[in-house]
């Protein structure tokens, strides 16, 4: 049973610093795409960073330069390094895995940006 964990949300000011990570069981850690979205109040969930299995790591526009999604294969964990953070980055961070076509989410971090 595929599972995954996100932690490291909280609250922190404009131009701070946070990382998430995510683990992961139930998985062969490494051979599946996994990606980082996040949903803000009001709003539609959204891509942040997609690492795929094997190629290269694509950002939105609106992180890129910002944020830097990496994986430990040993750990089984992916995390998200957020920097220069602003308040519209507010957002529930949640983690997302697609085994043989089946899409995985966690429950979702929460990541407040506010002074």
């Amino acid at each position: 049973q595929v599972q995954l964990v996100e932690s490291g949300g909280g609250l922190v000011q404009p131009g701070g610093s946070l990382r998430l990570s995510c683990a992961a069981s139930g998985i062969i850690f490494g051979i599946h795409p996994m990606a980082w979205y996040r949903q803000a109040p009001g709003k539609e969930r959204e891509l942040v960073a997609r690492m795929p299995s094997g190629g290269t790591t694509t950002y939105a526009d609106s992180v890129k330069g910002r944020f830097t999604i990496s994986r430990d294969n040993a750990k089984n964990t992916v995390y998200l390094q957020m920097n220069s953070l602003k308040p519209n980055d507010t957002a529930v961070y949640y983690c997302y895995l697609q085994k043989y076509g089946i899409d995985y989410w966690g429950k979702g971090t929460l990541v407040t940006v506010s002074s």
